[in-house]
């Protein structure tokens, strides 16, 4: 019985951290890529609703919303 238990607390924060990393960002986050403005290797992407920049490696997406509170 404590075993189940400790397995549904593991799942439980598991399935907590990973709901949130996938949705972290806001509904007014409209992220943009700009190939131009991107450095060689890196991609380069903007937002359209708050003006935030970001730097990113090839591939990568932001997942968080950068805007200044």
């Amino acid at each position: 019985m404590p075993v189940l238990l400790i397995l549904g607390l593991i799942a439980f924060f598991v399935l907590s951290w990973w709901w949130h990393r996938s949705r972290s960002l806001t509904r007014d986050c409209k992220w943009r890529e700009d190939r131009s403005r991107a450095a060689p290797g890196r991609s380069f992407h903007h937002c359209v609703a708050c003006r935030a920049e970001t730097d990113l490696p090839i591939g990568e997406q932001p997942r968080h919303c950068l805007r200044q509170q």
